[in-house]
């Protein structure tokens, strides 16, 4: 069963969300969403901090030139 941002539950098919919605904007049926649990982005953002402060100064130089190059590569294809 596919999950919502926030972990909650969702119907697979798009007829079954639909009516989930239905319910919930009516108000039969409760949104369940659990606050305790934080959003992937916040995890995400934690992640990358973890391992910023784990790199070496001059592993996170290279990175971010290799990440600056891979920038203006791109660019330089739009026009």
């Amino acid at each position: 069963m596919p999950v919502g941002p926030h972990g909650q539950r969702r119907p697979a098919g798009t007829v079954g969300c639909a009516v989930k919605v239905c319910r919930i904007a009516v108000g039969d049926e409760a949104e369940a969403l659990d606050p305790d649990r934080p959003a992937k982005a916040v995890q995400a953002r934690k992640a990358a901090r973890a391992r910023a402060e784990s790199l070496s100064p001059e592993r996170r130089k290279e990175i971010g030139r290799a990440a600056a190059m891979a920038r203006w590569v791109k660019g330089d294809d739009d026009g």
